[in-house]
């Protein structure tokens, strides 16, 4: 094996095994699975981990590189590990959890903050389907200030506590999802170090991950988004949309639109109104406008073989993934007994075919805007064929196919992400289920917009209040509770309405609805710091200050911007909750109170309607 340290700009080439560089700063120890990676301070050898844990010393097709300094702009200290080598090579690099808090990685079914909590075993880093991980990114920070970025064009894989107990591996293999027609294998990934994990993340924010380059619809960050979805399912038609809009539109709730969920389509993919069940949708758009509504409409990606001549269409013209064998046949939610096909938005004529159809039936029937689901990577036929550079394979058409449909403006939503921050659009949380925990429940409704700010994805668009209902209907307790844990997110979203309930809870979710509109202007405000630094619209409660170790570890609390702290109730039958506030001056936005911070406040009240929060006086 070749290695090659680069040592504050000099280098020096190591033959065979590992020797100790001649650093101050760090060393590598040979150990019988690869090396220890050890930083060396004034006072402390910190192990940091075990690199090259599958590498023979003796493989000569094997190059590894490490160079490492100072930053001097940044005040960052940067060290690059670089494996290279044959496509049958793999490379696998462990680094320890320790007892510091970590953040970052994919979005997750079983949304766990700080993210050591949870166990993945040789996880690709792909936007998938499963487990809701429809963000994907290779960017982790952990507490105290160090980061580690992945990367795009290593074939990639991370596991927590399998390979290695308490420790992150990054695994390197050319093996499934990543297509085998790759000439070698890459493992190459920056790690930097800063004081607090604050510094660590807006230096990944500017060399990295990017900011937004707008912001969305203002109507749709003060006023909720009414979809039929959770509601109705699959079973609309022109009686109950206009039903459902009278409904709305009597309760004196406010809208920013009314959305047109699955199934208006004669079939999958055809972007062609079912007059079966809409005999007349261009004059009921109009009436549902005529109440005060905005209307829009569900779009995807797929178009099912039975759905003609769309089909034959876009298969003769080659407008459809196709897998290393030339088939285009895949699956997704609603095959509905036929074999779907996914649109290959990297074939720049596809993706305009796509547009244009999209564009047609929005001048046709006067639709406002469009929600356009999908978009994983995980839907194209396996192991998919994508125009652009083969190591970057599968992510290619994540990100063509969300840069294709952002250009149908801010009113938009999409819900997959692959180095796609930029994009001043909602993305949405992937579907919730009407639970309470973890198990993609109302606990990971702030867990998942947690993390997905620390992935730079800021403007982010939570899951319908309540959940989907796939299990079943939410309890009011649960629908309260879910819309209080919203109110201080970008968005509101119902489809199951509170006048499923009672009265009392008509009036609390109309008091929280108005709440939210009161802050949409502090949300815009979060939102332009977001385009100008890239700052989280919704950080963790430790942004206030990364030094301390309670804040770090608080997963059931959040940010708006750095001046609003909520903390909802996310636990059955709770009445109280433990409440930590961040150093500075506190107004309980309840009680009115003054607090000082750093503080607990034990079994602070919170009946069912109430949601403690507190907007900062005075930092310190």
């Amino acid at each position: 094996m070749k290695w090659l340290v680069l040592l504050a700009g000099l280098s020096v080439v190591l033959a065979a095994a590992p020797r100790r560089p001649s650093t101050r700063d760090f060393e590598l120890e040979e150990t019988e699975t690869g090396s220890n990676i050890i930083a060396i301070t004034d006072t402390d050898r910190i192990l940091l981990g075990n690199i090259g844990r599958q590498v023979s010393p003796q493989d000569e097709d094997v190059t590894f590189e490490l160079t490492e300094g100072r930053d001097q702009e940044s005040g960052g200290y940067k060290v690059t590990i670089s494996w290279q080598g044959p496509s049958d090579r793999v490379f696998e690099d462990c680094y320890d959890f320790g007892v510091r808090q970590w953040y970052g990685g994919p979005e997750q079914k079983e949304q766990y903050w700080p993210i050591q909590k949870a166990n993945l075993q040789k996880y690709s880093i792909v936007s998938k389907e499963d487990d809701n991980s429809a963000v994907s990114e290779r960017y982790w920070v952990n507490s105290a200030g160090w980061y580690i970025y992945v990367h795009p064009e290593a074939p990639l894989f991370v596991d927590h506590h399998n390979i290695l107990d308490n420790h992150i591996c990054f695994v390197a293999e050319v093996t499934d999802p990543y297509s085998k027609q790759r000439t070698q294998n890459v493992l190459k990934y920056d790690l930097w170090f800063f004081d607090d994990a604050k510094q660590a993340h807006q230096h990944a924010v500017d060399t990295y991950l990017g900011k937004p380059s707008g912001i969305p619809d203002y109507r749709m960050i003060q006023y909720p988004v009414w979809s039929t979805w959770a509601r109705y399912s699959r079973e609309i038609d022109q009686e109950n949309l206009w039903a459902f809009a009278n409904e709305i539109n009597d309760s004196g709730f406010p809208n920013s639109q009314f959305e047109i969920d699955d199934l208006w389509e004669i079939c999958y993919g055809s972007l062609t109104v079912d007059e079966r069940k809409l005999p007349n949708l261009k004059q009921l758009v109009q009436d549902i406008k005529g109440l005060g509504f905005r209307v829009t409409i569900w779009v995807h990606p797929f178009i099912n073989m039975d759905c003609d001549p769309w089909y034959s269409e876009a298969l003769s013209k080659g407008y459809f993934v196709l897998n290393e064998e030339g088939s285009p046949d895949t699956s997704w939610w609603n095959n509905n007994g036929s074999i779907p096909a996914y649109i290959d938005f990297t074939n720049p004529e596809a993706a305009d075919w796509f547009s244009s159809r999209v564009q047609n039936l929005i001048d046709t029937y006067d639709i406002d805007s469009v929600k356009f689901d999908a978009g994983e990577s995980s839907w194209s036929p396996q192991i998919p064929v994508q125009n652009g550079e083969i190591d970057l394979h599968p992510g290619h058409i994540v990100q063509a196919y969300v840069r294709t449909v952002a250009k149908f403006g801010p009113m938009i939503e999409v819900r997959s992400g692959m180095r796609t921050q930029d994009l001043p659009v909602f993305i949405r949380m992937v579907d919730k289920d009407t639970l309470w925990d973890f198990n993609n429940g109302l606990a990971t409704l702030v867990t998942t917009l947690l993390q997905m700010n620390l992935n730079g994805y800021t403007l982010v668009l939570p899951d319908m209040i309540g959940g989907n209902g796939y299990n079943e209907k939410p309890s009011k307790e649960l629908f309260v509770r879910w819309l209080q844990a919203n109110v201080f997110m970008p968005t509101l979203q119902y489809s199951f309405v509170p006048w499923d309930h009672d009265d009392e809870a008509v009036e609390i979710c109309r008091r929280y609805t108005q709440l939210h509109a009161e802050f949409a202007d502090e949300i815009v405000a979060a939102m332009q710091r977001s385009v100008d630094t890239g700052a989280p619209v919704n950080p963790p409660i430790w942004w206030i200050d990364p030094t301390d170790s309670d804040a770090l570890a608080v997963w059931d609390e959040f940010l708006l911007g750095e001046r609003v702290l909520a903390a909802p109730v996310l636990e059955a039958g709770a009445v109280s909750r433990d409440v930590y506030l961040p150093r500075g001056l506190w107004r309980d936005g309840v009680t009115g109170d003054l607090l000082a911070g750093p503080t607990w406040l034990r079994d602070y009240p919170a009946p069912l309607d109430v949601l403690p929060y507190f907007t900062l006086e005075e930092s310190n």
